[in-house]
This record gives structure tokens, sequence and C-alpha cells, in this order.
């Protein structure tokens, strides 16, 4: 009796939460795909049956920590001594490495290390999710965004092909991310590199390659090599009813000098700029952005993870001198 009960409790979970997937979708995906990449039905849909759904997946991408923290306690997670220290253990291992890299890219060492930092602890929390579960989660139990999710899995089933990887054991983010670099399956395919550029492109394993992968990422969204990232922003005298700016820089340091900013280091008065507004429990911070920093931004679009970035690897840096 006891043995049946459990059963039937189990198959009666099991059929609420194929409930919250779209079988119509999964389906139309396993066909288009079979025909798109000539690979057979059945294989596309043995891959899709092996993969679970997630529900605290669907509860932790409604709430994105950049999208309900203030500055201060985004802040406090991440420019901690601890990573800061792992930071600089970071570079004493792959110090070669960082500055062949950047060397080739113009990309600065102290903000890849910021980006590998901020994403991955340097490597210590890639991700408990498999990334086959989570992108079938997010596909098929998550209309808000389920197109970009579903192309994320078509990525990822090629990317497997092409890199060799398992595909039901690869562990990522909740949503989908892989590796010391927190690619998505698209970015992977389209950014990664080799560090020995032997044609294998390990972002999971491989920390040369995801230094090799991060500056590339960077380079290819317009880093400008020598030029500033971010500068504090105080007032000369009270502001009132500045709006939220756009994170492209539109205007240049001398618009918002004229108005009573001051930036807490020299910059060319001609230089394209933005004002970063983080909201702190006790008011405002204002930083001056430049292309730089907007470029960090096109990682992840969030000005808060982007001044963590900075913020992180001017900390290395520092200690690192």
């Amino acid at each position: 009796m006891q043995k049946t009960l459990v059963f039937t409790l189990f198959a009666f979970i099991h059929f609420q939460l194929l409930a919250q997937i779209d079988q119509a979708a999964v389906k139309e995906f396993a066909q288009s795909y079979s025909t798109k990449k000539n690979v057979p039905l059945a294989e596309i849909e043995a891959i899709l049956n092996s993969a679970s759904y997630k529900e605290d997946i669907i509860a932790k991408i409604s709430k994105p920590a950049e999208g309900t923290m203030t500055w201060g306690r985004y802040r406090k997670i991440f420019i901690t001594d601890a990573r800061i220290d792992a930071g600089v253990t970071f570079w004493e291992e792959h110090k070669a490495s960082l500055a062949k890299v950047s060397a080739e890219t113009g990309v600065p060492e102290h903000i890849i290390l910021g980006i590998i930092g901020v994403e991955t602890y340097f490597g210590k929390l890639k991700g408990s999710y498999k990334v086959l579960d989570a992108l079938y989660t997010l596909g098929f139990g998550y209309p808000a965004r389920s197109k970009f999710f579903k192309s994320e899995l078509e990525a990822y089933l090629v990317l497997a092909k092409e890199e060799k990887l398992d595909i039901d054991s690869v562990k990522g983010s909740y949503a989908g991310a892989m590796g010391y670099s927190q690619f998505m399956p698209s970015s992977y395919r389209a950014y990664a590199k080799s560090f020995e550029e032997n044609g294998t492109r390990d972002l999971i394993n491989s920390p040369e390659d995801a230094i090799a992968s991060v500056a590339n990422y960077l380079k290819v969204h317009k880093w400008k090599k020598g030029e500033p990232i971010a500068s504090k922003a105080t007032m000369t005298r009270k502001i009132t009813g500045l709006r939220k700016q756009s994170l492209k820089p539109k205007n240049k340091v001398i618009d918002y000098t004229k108005i009573g900013f001051k930036p807490a280091d020299k910059l060319e008065p001609s230089l394209a700029a933005t004002m970063i507004i983080l909201e702190n429990e006790d008011g405002e911070e204002h930083w001056f952005g430049m292309d730089n920093f907007y470029v960090i931004t096109r990682y992840n679009h969030s000005p808060l993870y982007a001044m963590a970035v900075y913020q992180l690897g001017e900390a290395i840096k520092a200690k690192i001198q």
C-alpha cells in the first residue's frame, strides 16, 4: 500500500512538472532542429526527453539580483577581501597568459580578472545546474523569454557536437551560462578562443581559454585600448532633475562638468561619456562612464555588474602593484 502511494505521488508530481512545459513547442523544436541540422528526429527527441524541468530556475530568473538590489548591497557580494585575494592568486598563476592576451587585444589584465572574478569567483562557482536542464526549462517553461532560450538550446546542441561536450553532464548557471567566463552557448560559439590556438576551445576546464575568450569578447565589442573606463563624480553644486542616462555615452565629459559634476580623475573634456547613477540606501552615487564602461555592459547589460567588474579589477590591480 505504501509503495503504491509513493509511486502515485511521484507520478502526480512528474505529471505536474510536465504540465509546466509547452509540449507542443518541444515537439516543434525537435522537428525543426532535425530538419535544419539533418539530425535524426529520434536522436534529438531522446536528448530532450532526458532533460528535466527545474521549477527553482523559473523563480531565480524572475528575480535577478541586478534588478532587485541597491548598489551598496550588490557591491558587498563581489568586492570583498577574499575575492580580491583570490584574484591576486589567479593572476599569479596565470600572469604570463594574461600578459600575452592583454598585449594582443588591448584589454587590460585587471578587467579580464574583474569579469572572471564576478562571474565565477575565478572558477570556484561555475554553476550547479545541467545546462541542458536550464535551457530546456527556460525554453519551454518560461514564455516571457522562450524565443531567446530556445535559440540558446539550439546553439548548445550544435556547440556540444563542435566541441565534443557531453551534452548531459555540462553544468552552468540557472540561465545556461558555462565555464570560467559564463558564456551562453551562442557567445561560446561566436567569441570563445583557444589560447594555444589548437582548435579546442575549453571554457569549462581551461582558465587560459577563458582569459583569451573574455578579452576577445571585449575586443570584438570595440574595447578602446588605453582609454579610461569610469571615474567617480562629485557635485560642485546642487543638481536636480537629472534623469537616468543611457548606458551608451551620448554626451561628453564637458557636458556634465558644465552642470556641476566633477570627475575624480583628469578626463579630456571632449571624451564621450554618460552619467551612471547608482542607488544606495542613503542616496545616489554618480560616476562618469566612458565607452569602455559601455563595452563591459555588453557582457551583462546591468550597470551594477559593470561597476562590480571595474571596481574588483581595480582592487586586484592595486594589490598586484
